[in-house]
């Protein structure tokens, strides 16, 4: 097994008047995607010959202002999904958390409901094509994917399930060694995040970059989102069976963590909330297809 580096999930910290700030990975994280995600969009914005009809959905100018709901939409809905999806007890039982964003708890799912609503509505106040703009979009967000999930490795947070493969990560943390083994001996988890950014950032990232720049997809509006819905969702769902499940879902008779379960077969919450995904993708991945096969 790999021991886990002492790696402090602070960059830094400064202490004024007795209150301490924090640079913290997991912030860096958010604001290295964004950027990162910005920059390729801006790209895609000064290339019109890869848009069909050579029409961008907005100037480069409107995408600063843009970034702005993006913003809103990634932080409120990733924090409210993580509140309703995964600890509604808990933040009935401790209100003031819930606006506690830099305790950690984000979920991608109710970030992307919330980066929707913004982009629906920002899309509809400036008369922006919805399929081009969610193109943009999803070409945006893998290198977000890919910087999160590095910080939940470096957090030393939301880690797989026990393994005995050579690559298997002893956590730190009680909850991390809690994996009923012989008193004294370690326990070692499957590096889920790190399975994660490879499949969801690098190479769902890859595959969006190349269609984008040199597949020709923005000329096929909705293409570029139905693969990356697909893609990511398919990608959760795998990753899902290793990832152990947050506690709540877990019990005695409940040892996989199943969110939907009948008879002992079920799936996790992630894998729920997946499946939608999986099938819009699909849906939008046929209906370009069958678009450009009717303009010939």
């Amino acid at each position: 097994m790999i021991i886990f580096p002492p790696i402090s999930p602070e960059i830094f910290s400064v202490t004024l008047f007795d209150t301490t700030f924090a640079l913290r990975w997991y912030a860096l994280a958010y604001i290295a995607g964004i950027l990162l995600g910005w920059r390729l969009a801006a790209m895609t914005l000064k290339r019109p010959a890869l848009w069909s009809h050579e029409t961008p959905p907005m100037s480069p100018p409107r995408l600063d202002d843009f970034m702005t709901w993006i913003i809103l939409g990634i932080i409120l809905g990733g924090r409210l999904g993580y509140v309703l999806f995964y600890k509604p007890a808990y933040f009935i039982a401790h209100p003031a958390e819930i606006l506690m964003v830099w305790e950690g708890g984000m979920s991608f799912h109710g970030g992307m409901i919330g980066v929707v609503l913004g982009a629906a509505i920002f899309f509809r106040r400036h008369a922006v094509p919805v399929l081009k703009g969610a193109d943009m979009v999803a070409l945006a967000v893998p290198p977000g994917l890919l910087f999160g999930r590095i910080a939940n490795f470096i957090n030393a947070e939301l880690w797989g399930r026990p393994t005995d493969l050579p690559w298997g990560v002893a956590f730190p943390g009680e909850a991390a060694q809690a994996c009923g083994q012989i008193a004294g001996e370690l326990c070692a988890r499957h590096p889920s995040q790190l399975y994660e950014a490879a499949l969801e950032g690098v190479i769902l990232g890859g595959v969006l970059i190349w269609m984008a720049f040199r597949g020709g997809a923005l000329r096929h509006p909705g293409r570029l989102t139905g693969v990356f819905l697909a893609g990511y969702g398919l990608a959760r769902f795998i990753v899902e069976f290793v990832r152990q499940p947050d506690a709540q879902f877990v019990s005695p008779g409940n040892p996989l963590g199943l969110a939907f379960e009948v008879n002992g077969i079920g799936m996790t919450m992630g894998q729920a909330l997946s499946l939608p995904m999986i099938a819009l993708g699909l849906w939008l991945i046929l209906r370009t297809r069958q678009t450009a096969a009717a303009h010939g």
